[in-house]
């Protein structure tokens, strides 16, 4: 581990990573009562934007393309700068379509690096490794959740909207073009096949990356909304859960990581579906503030859990394979994202209930999915 922590790519990743979820964490914190408070959406407009939001998601597979005529890791710098620009502009638009356009560019410049980061890590760190790199990384987002969630919840009283949004923003950029001027790239890594790649040996990680990215949608889309809309959280009390959840995650991802190496992917992510499942009917039925705040929080440390979705294609895959399948395998798992929060927008006027039980439903066909990941490793194995 203490060599991983000397590569320049994992000092590289980390930097980028913590300005990425910087800049998710301050537009998720601001948006829900932005939207509410001073645009007046209602739950149908809320779904369409958090279905816009995941379109760049969708189209990650043309990363592929991208990288054909620039260097991945400076592919992942200016996507943190485009991140900062979509951010910053967010509070200068305050309408229904203003959101919609300001939301696509954060978008992109999230989902972009996204990509990136996943491929990188995999092509940079190995077997043993990259679970424990993967850990960390989301350690280091957690802790700047803190800082930001920290920062928006003490300058919230006196600072309006759009201020916050663009100083969130232009913070966010400077750290991407920092990342430009950077260079932390080796030799010895196997070349990445600059095309689309789908294997048929590859089923099962695509299934699990479309149905976690459908079930996260859910979560992602209306957890936070129902928080503020049925019990009336405020910025402030949403901010503070913030920083409460990520306090907790700062300490666990490390362990989660750990866990898959020692563990195995399957009895990981088994845990996180089983779970899920209860959790998605709790948020259906549960009446108590306090509760939905601490469901809010269990969510957030079982996904954390997905990082073994990646890991297993790791076991699995050709080394020359991991940039376009990471960016094929972002595109699936944003095909029923698109989809999910526009479709529970409509669901939510018929009852709130609903989107929450069919994010129970796809967390149970997980789970039944997982249980083939030790087969299809051994399968591998066997072949090569």
């Amino acid at each position: 581990m203490d060599k991983a922590k000397r590569d320049p790519m994992y000092r590289f990743l980390a930097l980028l990573t913590i300005a990425s979820t910087a800049g998710l964490q301050a537009w998720r914190t601001l948006f829900n009562n932005f939207a509410v408070e001073v645009v007046h959406l209602e739950g149908n407009h809320i779904g369409m934007i958090q279905s816009v939001r995941e379109i760049p998601g969708f189209l990650a597979l043309l990363a592929i393309f991208i990288i054909m005529i620039m260097k991945e890791h400076r592919l992942s710098a200016l996507s943190i700068i485009i991140l900062g620009i979509g951010v910053a502009l967010t509070g200068v638009f305050p309408s229904y379509l203003g959101l919609i356009a300001t939301t696509l560019i954060m978008s992109f410049g999230f989902h972009y690096y996204e990509t990136t980061n996943q491929s990188l890590t995999l092509q940079y760190f190995d077997k043993n490794t990259s679970p424990w790199v993967f850990g960390k990384l989301r350690s280091y987002a957690a802790a700047s959740s803190i800082g930001v969630g920290t920062i928006i919840f003490g300058v919230s009283y006196f600072l309006t909207y759009e201020i916050m949004f663009a100083l969130s923003g232009c913070a966010i950029a400077g750290l991407g073009l920092w990342g430009l001027l950077q260079n932390p790239t080796r030799k010895n890594i196997p070349p990445q096949r600059k095309k689309m790649v789908l294997r048929k040996k590859y089923w099962l990680y695509y299934f699990l990356t479309f149905m976690s990215g459908a079930r996260r949608q859910i979560f992602v889309a209306f957890a936070v909304f129902l928080l503020v809309k049925k019990f009336e959280f405020s910025v402030q009390e949403i901010t503070a859960l913030f920083i409460l959840n990520n306090v907790v995650n700062y300490f666990l991802s490390p362990l989660i990581g750990k866990a898959i190496i020692r563990f195995g992917e399957q009895k990981v992510l088994s845990l996180e579906y089983g779970s899920l499942v209860f959790i998605f009917i709790a948020y259906a039925f549960v009446e108590s503030k306090a509760i939905v705040a601490l469901l809010y929080i269990f969510d957030h440390i079982f996904f954390n859990f997905s990082i073994g979705i990646r890991t297993y294609f790791q076991k699995i895959g050709d080394p020359k394979d991991i940039a376009p399948s990471m960016a094929v395998g972002f595109t699936i798992n944003h095909i029923a994202a698109v989809v999910i929060p526009a479709l529970g927008g409509f669901l939510w006027l018929l009852d709130y209930r609903i989107p929450f039980i069919a994010g129970a439903v796809l967390s149970l066909v997980s789970l039944t999915a997982v249980q083939f990941i030790s087969r299809t490793i051994r399968v591998s194995h066997q072949a090569s």
